[in-house]
């Protein structure tokens, strides 16, 4: 039995980066070996096992062929003969394909040292074309490294380009590549991850709705292309780390026409599904991220014009929002539009988020126990609490 460090932990040590997990590969073993020396099996696919005592995961040393669509389209082969070339050769990029031996000895069959000094992203095999998850993966390792300098190596990316054109992509399941998208927007640089799913024709594949955005002969409301404009978004919340939820919302924004700023209080409802909320289902996002992008895409133009709303339309907005059970979700919604504003002006002073915050506080401080004591209840309650908010948000604009 021989154990190798794998993958990550040595790209990110050669890096200087901290690494934050390690994954091993074990040559000369077999699962009955393995359960025998105290080790714990959890890989339902192929064997993978957690160490008895400091729970990391070590993998039997595999090879793998297609043998149907998809991530999951694959027979893998694990025996004490498969050698540590033939387990790293199946790996996606060169600068993945590394292994250290327990004396921390770098074995590297594949040029993957080479490729971290060249600042290049590039396939061990042209058996990388057969999982279309990669397109995925290559997309945000090049939003993780973008500011070290990294790119697509052009032969790479023609790969990723035939498995964006062969269909494969739809193939993926939407958990997987929710997954691999959300990791992305949390990257350093989720504005890459954009550019490189573009460039490699998968944005049509994956996000169409987005693709659009860069053909939209309509210029936003200063003049700005969405597409690119959505790209300076997403790097400004990348710079100010934003959450995953403001981050989701930010890159689906402008996908549908927003309310106008003088928009009657009668429309300020539900209007059934959105074109933010089709590409949420399609992935099935978590439900905070649904909301806020639904929210974000439909009334960020309100965020922008605050100042000038009338008060009873600043304060459908407030109660759209539902400001006093969530207020969080009113506070990602003011970061949305901040992020939004510094997409056109990354120096930009955003003064309509202290306006906000401040007449949602005016809000949320008229206390309810008045209206009871003065005999309120029921629907009648409800409606005189609506009246005292509203009252308390025009005299917040008056006193301005």
């Amino acid at each position: 039995m021989q154990i190798y460090k794998v993958g990550g932990a040595v790209r990110d040590r050669l890096l200087g980066r901290p690494v934050t997990e390690v994954d091993w590969v074990v040559v000369g073993s077999s699962a009955e070996e393995m359960q025998a020396s105290g080790f714990r099996p959890v890989g339902a696919d192929f064997p993978v096992f957690l160490h008895p005592e400091t729970g990391e995961e070590y993998a039997l040393a595999r090879t793998e062929r297609k043998s149907g669509r998809g991530y999951g389209g694959f027979t893998f082969y694990a025996s004490p003969d498969v050698t540590l070339e033939e387990d790293l050769i199946r790996r996606d990029l060169t600068i993945n394909a590394m292994a250290e031996n327990e004396q921390g000895h770098l074995i590297d069959p594949y040029q993957g040292q080479a490729d971290l000094a060249a600042r290049t992203l590039r396939h061990v095999s042209p058996a990388f074309a057969e999982d279309p998850l990669r397109v995925l993966r290559v997309a945000r390792f090049a939003a993780r490294y973008a500011e070290l300098g990294f790119d697509v190596a052009p032969e790479t990316l023609a790969l990723m380009q035939q498995l964006a054109e062969s269909g494969e992509l739809q193939a993926l399941t939407p958990e997987r590549s929710w997954k691999e998208i959300s990791r992305a927007l949390m990257e350093s640089r989720p504005d890459v991850f954009i550019r490189v799913l573009r460039k490699c024709s998968a944005l049509a594949e994956l996000l169409p709705e987005v693709e659009r955005l860069f053909d939209a002969a309509q210029p936003l409301r200063d003049g700005a292309q969405p597409g690119y404009h959505t790209l300076g978004v997403l790097h400004q919340c990348a710079i100010h780390d934003q959450p995953l939820t403001v981050r989701w919302a930010c890159l689906l924004m402008h996908l549908g026409e927003p309310r106008a700023p003088d928009t009657p209080q009668t429309e300020m409802s539900n209007a059934g599904a959105t074109p933010a909320d089709a590409v949420s289902l399609r992935y099935k996002v978590p439900r905070d991220c649904q909301e806020l992008a639904r929210l974000v895409s439909e009334f960020h133009v309100l965020g922008h014009h605050a100042m000038a709303l009338p008060a009873q339309t600043l304060f459908e907005l407030l109660q759209h929002f539902d400001i006093y059970r969530r207020p969080e979700r009113f506070e990602q919604f003011i970061a949305c539009c901040e992020m939004d504003a510094l997409g056109h002006d990354g120096n930009t002073t955003y003064v309509q988020a202290d306006y906000l915050r401040t007449a949602a506080e005016h809000a949320r401080a008229v206390q309810v126990k008045p209206l009871i004591d003065q005999g309120y209840k029921g629907a009648e309650l409800g409606e005189a609490l609506k009246r005292e908010r509203l009252k308390a948000v025009k005299d917040y604009q008056r006193s301005r």
